[in-house]
């Protein structure tokens, strides 16, 4: 596509769903450009050690198989930060990962590729608390303005209800003993427990015989044989490309490379909409400007392919950024755009924890008598949740042994536990690494092991944020700066959820409870070109008109500690109808 109407720089979680939006209901045709490489599409067959194809715009494409063969589910293929094939780096994985500058005890966990960090996710879509938007003077839109983008994107991405396991009814059971009540709706503004709206598509009923499932099903859980939606295996962190077989649009996640990307590419084969291209490999280096009318003008991008490192500019009447958190603000501030001071600042993060109970053999089987294991990897990843507006809420967490050990005991600034005091008014028992032969211990006993994530409503604070390196540069430009520290507020908020998730630990009969006391894990980044700061209420630049920013940077806070897929997502449905009644 050489003469875009609109180019939407990344190809992650939400510059798809608005490019599919702008070719679908705005006739625009729309190009773009992801930095890292794409998996499951035959353009690329060896992604990771050839340069392949230059750009997809066929849904035929895309190959489900192909997808198959290229995720596994051995756990250091999919996690480890230098070789992993989930990683934020270029495709070729002779070279090292993008380097980013951490100062403090911290980790950026993201994903480089089309789909972006929803390859490593656990489709988690509960949308925003409204009082997170209504009540907050950072937003400039209201949450009635979200809702029908909302409808739209849990449309999409098949979000529904998640179906319960055995550690699930755990989970219920503390928090109903510890008084807190069902919630039955999506838009939350009281505190209780609900099922986790999860984009993860529910066991469908058609079998190899046409037979509904039940429990004593036995037979194939091939797509070929008629399976279809979650296998129920717990391996959506690590890309997951179940059922096997299927083609990649009916994977059971819906991260943005099953679900927005191919919506995109249908819009090639309907005369009615646009067109959109994608090409990975492709990473803007800068946004190309002029003087307009009292203002500047975006228009355009230059890029630079990662496999020949050749640059080209390509011309466009509204650029589109979309490239996350951290590269956003960085592009913005390697392309000289100009900075009133808010540009990469106010980073939030939702200020994780991580609490841990461990119960006995006894007591699941006394909740759960079918079965008598919590077992964390069946199930989906998340599928029952806590909510609390103006403090954050709790997620009731599963995945495969090696990943869960790692984050239950492995992770914090505490400290050794057999050597950090844990003070005798609080609800937990240890808290720090557990290492030797206590750690085999607990590690022996994961099937009656059951964690908790804290999500914090952490608000945005200016000193937080992404800025340039003056020291690092890489083949794009200097690197970005990263800086995250939480504010005694959000400590605050983080010490009252852990206390919650101990008592329900409690309450439903665990027999000790660990707190681990993460780091600051920068996964659910948010708010480095926040609407209300940098940008308009349209989600424009206040300060170069035609550059829009279609990514979770939008979002003006933590939306209250829900995570953020569902409203990004939908913020970028609604940027994309705002460029197309603006511009076109």
């Amino acid at each position: 596509m050489n003469d875009p109407d609109v180019v939407v720089i990344g190809a992650g979680a939400d510059g798809p769903a608005a490019a599919s939006r702008l070719a679908r209901e705005h006739g625009l045709d729309v190009l773009i450009l992801e930095g890292g490489p794409w998996h499951g599409n035959e353009q690329w067959p060896e992604p990771h050690a050839d340069a392949g194809g230059t750009v997809s715009t066929d849904p035929d494409d895309l190959d489900g198989k192909l997808l198959d063969d290229q995720f596994t589910h051995r756990e250091a293929d999919a996690n480890d930060p230098t070789h992993g094939y989930l990683r934020v780096g270029p495709a070729d994985h002779s070279r090292a990962p993008w380097f980013r500058n951490l100062h403090q005890n911290a980790f950026i966990w993201q994903v480089g590729a089309v789909g972006g960090t929803s390859l490593h996710y656990f489709a988690n879509h509960p949308r925003a608390y409204p009082y997170a938007i209504d009540e907050q003077e950072h937003w400039p839109i209201s949450y009635e303005d979200l809702v029908p983008y909302y409808q739209l994107n849990e449309e999409v991405t098949s979000t529904q209800q998640a179906p319960m396991t055995a550690k699930e009814e755990v989970f219920i059971e503390g928090a109903t003993n510890a008084g807190y009540p069902l919630i039955d709706t999506k838009n939350v503004t009281e505190t209780g427990w609900r099922p986790q709206a999860n984009a993860v598509a529910v066991p469908g009923e058609e079998t190899a015989t046409d037979q509904p499932l039940d429990s004593n099903y036995e037979g194939s859980f091939s797509y070929d044989d008629g399976f279809r939606g979650d296998t129920l295996v717990g391996d959506h962190f690590q890309g997951s490309s179940t059922p096997i077989d299927a083609p990649v649009r009916e994977k059971a996640r819906k991260s943005a490379n099953v679900s927005w990307v191919p919506r995109a590419l249908d819009t090639n084969d309907d005369p009615e909409a646009g067109n959109v291209a994608i090409r990975p490999n492709a990473f803007v280096t800068n946004i190309e400007t002029e003087e307009g009318l009292g203002t500047m003008e975006a228009t355009g991008v230059t890029f630079r392919d990662s496999w020949s490192g050749s640059s080209q500019t390509v011309s466009a009447d509204v650029v589109v950024l979309a490239a996350g958190c951290i590269e956003s603000p960085r592009l913005w501030l390697n392309s000289g755009l100009p900075d009133d001071g808010w540009v990469g600042k106010g980073l939030t993060t939702h200020w994780f924890d991580w609490v841990v109970g461990v119960y006995d053999d006894d007591t699941v089987a006394e909740i759960n008598p079918e079965n008598e294991h919590m077992d964390p990897y069946v199930g989906q990843n998340s599928a029952v949740r806590f909510d609390k507006p103006g403090i954050g809420g709790l997620e009731d967490i599963g995945m495969s042994p090696g990943l869960v050990s790692y984050a239950d005991y492995l992770f914090t600034e505490a400290g050794y536990s057999f050597d950090t005091p844990v003070d005798p008014d609080e609800p937990w028992d240890t808290r720090g690494y557990v290492v030797g032969k206590e750690l085999k211990r607990r590690m022996s006993d994961y099937r009656q092991t059951k964690a908790l994530l804290i999500l914090t409503d952490d608000l945005p604070h200016q000193d937080n944020g992404v800025s340039l390196d003056n020291t690092f540069s890489d083949e794009h430009g200097p690197v970005p700066k990263v800086k995250y520290e939480p504010h005694p507020d959000d400590d605050a908020k983080r010490d009252e959820l852990s206390r919650i998730a101990a008592n329900i630990h409690r309450e439903a009969g665990a027999d000790h409870v660990h707190r681990c006391e993460w780091p600051p894990l920068l996964l659910h980044m948010q708010s480095t070109m926040r609407m209300g700061k940098v940008l308009d209420e349209n989600a424009e630049a206040k300060n170069v008109s035609r550059l829009f920013v279609a990514d979770h940077s939008a979002l003006a806070n933590g939306l209250g500690g829900p995570n953020p897929t569902n409203t990004g997502q939908a913020l970028a449905l609604r940027t994309a109808d705002r460029i197309g009644d603006l511009y076109f």
